[in-house]
């Protein structure tokens, strides 16, 4: 060997190692194929080898695609690695430890860094949509500051929150992560199956996603700085009609009525007739809308020694919504402690704090848009002087009146400050013992003013509010860890843990009118003439809970985990407060047996198999006592204030439990080529909480109590292929997608639906149950009209039961905001420098009600309309009734607003550019990439195109109307730069 290398021709062969996501790698090991020569790369991803001409380098490294490159006469090889799919040995977090992905047997999924930041994403939960499978991320619109809603796999409870419970560092959230930077985040795990949620026991009972963020490493401190720019417009707004459509709809409306068209003198007040004149028409949506804009900059210091590691960022974010007054701005610092006492004593900080400004939350101007008469003039002749009576209609105000700075202010201010500290001691080599404590500190500040010239007000004095609330939340636990390794092939691992979370809650309040001057806002609320109201209020909870868990696996091979949780939560009564949920879960790595092992093309195959139970704690504090409210009497010839019971209370209510079995399959093929993740779970939840009537002769209407029971089951899967693995390209491709099934199994004890709150046996949790619109009557189908109470041009509403009348038996299922079907696709290609994403989400089978379809011409022609297809006898068509000069809305007009809600979105196009390593050298910069990206670029759904709506994703119990901000669309261009 000696003497083949003496006769090979050498070169010195330097380069860098980079992921792809442009970042470089450090400890990449560098081969000569066939020898044990080779190197490392260091912590800027750079080496250096001497080689033969004839040699081939093999650069590998963990989670990553080996590559081979030929080196010839090359004396600089750059190579970019392509993430393994199967990232098989990749160390992922789960709940109070690690383990590596192929030794997990939950089900679990894995986020990281790379996927969060090619996004330019203002909340960590807009990076789960379409990249988890069983994780249905909602969000209504581009209103700045708002957070998505999540749902993992589906709703269990009635009247309990439906949230996951987030974890940042191991310490338990009380409040939302929308104060977390998304650029601080290294990675996020999704518990989803009862085994791998049971050790969160009660808090765990909706699902668990576990934040980690970035840490210091050892080695060069290193400098980086990210930034950001995008421009926002509106998508897709509702299609209203103009002045013309407006008019001519009137004008039917009283053909429809009276046979015959008066003049329009008749019909029209002395403003619309000049508007008609003069042609002006004004679109006060477009009016109201603007360009929005967003911005981030973050700069940040990392590095260390053996002994401390330090990460440190401040991040500055802000966001213009597309509505005037509607902006967000969010400042955090972050500092991550890392520090070795000794060799055995670790101690360490997490930390942030948030300042953030929330300006127009409740504030919207656009309803009132979408309503206003187009014929109105909202000017002055000068052009600039507002109006505020367009149509000199008292029920309708000018909206642009309502974007005049100062006329409403809606502002909430919120400071946050979260501390994780922990400290570690290596007792003996395989005992560690882990102390966490985590302190949550927030304070807001809630402010509204309405002055005289808006909607709210209309003329009168102004209105305001304000108040306030402090949160303080902290958790301690105690964390003892064993591992132990015998009979060669036998590990173990015991985990047992003591938590203890308190919160405490406070709020004020008051709200007040005729405010004495405009400019005095919330200020000075003394001085309002009018008190409507003050409070305040103050709420505790305490949970204590004890948690052991198994770990045992043979040869890798067979693996159990069994856990076991206690929790006592201050919320029940004596003798419900404890509640014990187990979970167990097995398998089976079946490529680590001989007859799979012989099968080159298969690197893993795992069978998991699990069982639990977790509970949630569905009641607010003091639920199960009674409740007293204020009453007033006469006492003699004065009145007096006392207390009377208002609630009645119910000391034995107890935990709402689900129970979930799951079972998975995880394959990897070609070498991490390929690798797919299935599941099938179901999930049933009982001991509900929910109001059972009262005979009305004990004095309290209802009480509640745990009679009620739902069911979740589905299938989901995630796929993962690297196409193409070169050293100038690649292309990699990832699909998620999920079905699941939500119903309703048991109401008050049994299989009656209550059809007053909507909830039905077999059906979700919130369905859309009316009328089922068949079409219009035709003239030619008047006698069967008027059987129904109907004329030509109305809503024909389908006669269920043949019954030959219309009455609420005639009202059915017609669907819900549950998708049948969610999924996402990304595909990322790599060319030289460039770098290419691209991330497709859709949301197939799930109804909305859209509002804005409920009517046209209401209010007697007061209101605008949106423009639709409406019936007259010369255009017979089926889709929307006649307009009507003497009703506020068409019969069944409820029928009118139900739609499917599907929809695919193009949610982010991504193109980037790594510039040259030689050319950032000589500017001493280890790192620069640019890139540009557009959000939402396109939006493919029948209610856009077909009925004139816009953006049909909405809350999963909501329904599109005015208070919701358009979608919108956002190009942005940005830099990473590190030294």
């Amino acid at each position: 060997m000696l003497l083949f290398f003496s006769l090979q021709s050498y070169a010195q062969v330097t380069g860098t190692v980079k992921g792809d996501d442009g970042i470089e790698l450090p400890g990449v090991a560098i081969l000569i194929k066939g020898t044990n020569v080779g190197t490392t790369t260091d912590a800027l991803g750079v080496y250096s080898l001497d080689a033969p001409t004839s040699a081939v380098l093999v650069y590998s490294y963990l989670g990553y695609v080996t590559q081979e490159v030929p080196v010839g006469t090359q004396t600089t090889i750059d190579v970019t690695m392509v993430t393994d799919a199967a990232a098989l040995d990749e160390v992922i977090v789960v709940g109070y430890g690690t383990v590596r992905k192929s030794q997990s047997t939950g089900a679990i999924s894995t986020i990281k860094s790379k996927d969060i930041t090619d996004l330019p994403i203002e909340n960590t939960q807009q990076a789960l949509q379409g990249r988890i499978a069983g994780v249905d991320v909602m969000q209504a619109g581009s209103k700045p500051g708002t957070q998505p809603r999540v749902v993992i796999r589906g709703r269990r409870s009635f009247n309990a929150s439906n949230d996951p419970l987030y974890v940042l560092d191991g310490i338990p959230l009380a409040t939302g992560t929308g104060d977390i930077n998304p650029n601080d985040v290294a990675s996020m795990e999704v518990l989803k199956d009862a085994s791998a949620t049971a050790i969160y026991g009660a808090r765990g009972a909706n699902g668990v996603v576990l934040i980690t963020s970035k840490r210091g490493t050892k080695g060069k401190p290193q400098v980086f700085y990210d930034a950001y720019y995008g421009v926002s417009q509106a998508h897709d707004i509702i299609k209203l009609m103009d002045g013309q459509q407006f008019a001519d709809t009137k004008r039917e409306a009283y053909r429809q009525n009276d046979g015959t068209i008066p003049a329009d003198e008749a019909i029209f007040t002395a403003v619309e007739l000049e508007s008609i004149a003069l042609g002006r028409s004004t679109d006060y949506v477009s009016g109201l809308l603007k360009n929005g804009n967003t911005q981030s900059h973050q700069i940040g210091f990392a590095g260390g020694n053996d002994q401390s590691q330090f990460y440190m960022s401040l991040n500055y974010y802000k966001q213009n919504g597309i509505i005037p007054n509607q902006d967000y701005n969010r400042n955090v610092l972050r500092l991550n402690l890392d520090h070795n006492i000794t060799k055995n004593i670790k101690i360490g900080l997490s930390s942030f704090m948030n300042f953030s400004v929330r300006n127009g939350e409740s504030f919207n101007p656009l309803g009132g848009a979408y309503r206003e008469n187009p014929l109105g003039k909202p000017y002055e002749d000068d052009g600039t002087t507002l109006i505020f009576l367009p149509t000199e209609d008292g029920l309708r105000s000018n909206p642009f009146s309502e974007i005049v700075d100062g006329a409403i202010v809606n502002k909430r201010r919120s400071n946050r400050m979260f501390a994780g500290l922990y400290a570690e001691w290596n007792i003996l080599s395989n005992l560690k013992y882990r102390f966490n404590f985590g302190p949550d500190f927030r304070i807001e500040k809630y402010d509204n003013f309405q002055g005289t010239f808006t909607n709210a007000r209309r003329l009168a004095p102004p209105a305001a509010s304000t108040g306030n609330s402090t949160a303080f939340n902290y958790t301690v636990e105690n964390i003892l860890s064993y591992d132990k390794s015998f009979l060669g092939s036998h590990k173990l691992n015991l985990t047992a843990v003591q938590s203890l979370q308190k919160d405490n809650f406070e709020t004020s309040a008051i709200s007040v009118s005729g405010v004495a001057s405009e400019t005095q806002q919330f200020y000075n609320l003394g001085t309002a003439s009018i008190i409507n109201s003050v409070g305040s209020n103050l709420s505790q909870w305490t949970i204590l809970s004890y948690m052991g868990r198994i770990n045992y696996s043979i040869n890798d091979k067979y693996l159990l985990t069994a856990t076991l949780r206690g929790d006592g939560s201050s919320r029940f009564g004596a003798n419900t407060k404890w509640g014990y949920f187990p979970g167990i879960a097995l398998a089976w790595n079946m490529a680590e047996e001989d007859f799979i092992k012989s099968i080159d093309a298969i690197d893993l195959m795992k069978l998991r198999v699990s069982y639990g139970s977790i509970g949630n704690q569905a009641i607010r504090p003091y639920q199960t006592q009674g409740l007293l409210t204020q009453t007033a009497y006469n006492f003699g010839d004065a009145s007096a204030f006392g207390y009377a019971p208002n609630t009645i209370g119910n000391p034995e209510l107890k935990w709402e439990t689900s129970t979930t079995a799951n079972v998975g399959l995880d394959v990897s093929l070609f070498q991490g080529r390929i690798y797919g993740s299935l599941e099938y779970y179901m999930t049933n939840t009982k001991d509900l909480l929910l109001s059972r009537n009262l005979p009305s002769s004990i004095g309290f209407t209802q009480v509640t109590t745990n009679i009620g029971k739902t069911r979740n089951q589905g299938f989901e899967g995630t796929i993962s292929t690297v196409n193409i693995s070169k050293s100038d390209f690649s292309w990699s491709t990832d699909f998620t997608f999920f079905t699941n099934k939500e119903e309703i199994v048991e109401l008050y004890g049994g299989t009656e639906d209550d059809i007053g709150n909507g909830w039905f046996i077999g059906e979700p949790l919130s369905v859309i149950f009316d009328y089922e619109k068949q079409g219009i009557w035709q003239s030619n189908e008047s006698d069967l009209a008027a059987s129904y109470g109907g004329v030509p041009g109305e809503i024909r509403i389908v006669d269920q039961n043949n019954d030959g009348a219309i009455n609420a038996d005639d009202r059915v299922i017609q669907g819900s905001g549950v998708p049948k079907f969610s999924g996402g696709i990304t595909n990322r290609l790599r060319y030289k420098n460039f770098d290419f994403s691209a991330f497709v989400y859709a949301r197939i089978g799930q109804k909305i009600r859209s509002n804005y379809h409920t009517s046209n011409n209401t209010l007697f022609g007061r209101y605008n309309n949106i423009v639709v297809d409406y019936w007259t006898p010369t255009n017979p068509t089926n889709e929307f009734p006649k307009p009507n000069q003497n009703q506020e809305f068409p019969k069944w007009n409820s029928s009118l607003n139900i739609f499917d809600g599907s929809f695919v979105k193009v949610r982010n196009i991504n193109l980037g550019y790594n510039v040259n390593q030689s050319a950032l050298d000589r500017a001493g910069i280890s790192r620069l990439r640019l890139y540009s990206s557009i959000q939402q670029p396109f939006i493919f759904s029948s209610f856009i195109y077909k009925y004139a709506g816009s953006d049909p994703e909405t809350d999963i119990d909501a329904s599109l109307d005015g208070n919701v901000t358009p979608a919108a669309w956002t190009a942005t261009f940005g830099l990473n730069v590190q030294f």
